[in-house]
């Protein structure tokens, strides 16, 4: 994997295509050209048969720049550095930035070309190869170019076992912006496949990995936690910090909110989540029902009674008789005992 630098100072990670897989494109390409010039030779002598013998030649010489060299230069341009041979292969001619390239760097790269592939058979194309880091010849040199590959396996991302839950949220406070992203991908690495690793390798490999990443955060690796839940669990913090950091500042008008909370509701230490500053809710104490006439304690509702002047139940034995005002005549009714 090559790590190229574009103007924006963005990092790309491509991978540069190497000689075997080079070779083979290369040559899908002159097969290609060495028919269509072929063709276009036995076209041009049926055409020019009544000509001298320069004109003929001119035209072979006219033929062979056009078909060999500009043809390449042409089909790399349009198709922005994809040639027949490179299609097939899954290759492509990149500028160094990573950008696509241009008629300049085809030109370059095809004149250049007809010198260290056509007259030395690749001979001088191969060793440069060879030589180069990153497999380029002496064209893609000349011409600020990269032959990278664009079809790569695609393997499918190791599963990250979560921590201990008696460790969820213990290193909120570490400091993890000093920590490189090497190490990030060495961490996800061996909690990917820990599992496959030999006991003792393992062992030794996470307290490596822990000693490093305590190393980094400023703070000493806990003695009572195994190294690889710990490196699990600030894992998982960083993993949760990220989660803040898109989808939300982490603060409110109140004061800072917690790191995360599943969905549904906010429960206190005694149900599920223990959220900071949430309590559990007090327990509903039934009241006894109230005797109809008999005036009710002050704040218990009495049952049927209207609040806020709805009625808050509907009686069984159907509507109530009103009560008179105080002070007002009675209407002589008695409710039966």
């Amino acid at each position: 994997m090559s790590e190229l630098v574009t103007g924006e100072a963005v990092a790309l990670e491509l991978r540069p295509a190497r000689l075997p897989s080079r070779a083979l494109a290369v040559l899908l390409d002159l097969i290609v050209a060495v028919v269509v010039y072929i063709a276009v030779t036995v076209a041009l002598v049926a055409a020019s048969a009544s000509l001298d013998d320069a004109a003929q030649v001119a035209l072979s010489i006219a033929a062979f720049l056009l078909v060999l060299v500009g043809g390449p230069i042409a089909v790399e341009t349009l198709s922005h550095g994809r040639s027949l041979g490179k299609l097939a292969v899954g290759l492509r001619v990149v500028r160094d930035d990573g950008g696509p390239i241009r008629f300049r760097h085809a030109l370059v790269r095809g004149a250049i070309g007809v010198i260290e592939i056509l007259m030395t058979f690749g001979v001088v194309a191969c060793i440069a190869s060879l030589v180069s880091a990153r497999g380029r010849r002496l064209g893609d040199v000349f011409a600020g170019t990269l032959v990278v590959r664009e079809r790569i396996p695609v393997q499918s991302s190791g599963f990250v076992p979560p921590p201990p839950p008696w460790l969820a949220g213990r290193f909120s406070g570490l400091d993890l912006s000093a920590v490189p992203d090497g190490l990030w991908l060495a961490i996800r690495q061996y909690l990917t496949r820990m599992h496959q690793l030999d006991p003792q390798v393992g062992w030794a490999m996470a307290e490596r990995l822990a000693s490093d990443l305590a190393a980094r955060t400023g703070t000493p690796a806990p003695q009572d936690v195994p190294p690889g839940a710990y490196l699990a669990a600030v894992v998982q913090e960083r993993q949760a910090r990220e989660a803040r950091r898109a989808y939300g500042s982490g603060t409110t008008e109140a004061g800072p909110s917690p790191a995360w909370r599943p969905p549904g509701p906010a429960v206190g230490a005694q149900g599920g989540y223990p959220y900071p500053g949430a309590q559990p809710a007090a327990p509903l104490t039934p009241q006894p029902p109230v005797p109809y006439g008999v005036e009710a304690a002050p704040g218990v509702a009495r049952p049927g009674a209207p609040v806020d002047g709805v009625s808050s139940e509907k009686s069984s034995e159907g509507p109530r008789p009103p009560v008179p005002p105080e002070g007002g005549a009675a209407s002589g009714f008695v409710p039966p005992a």
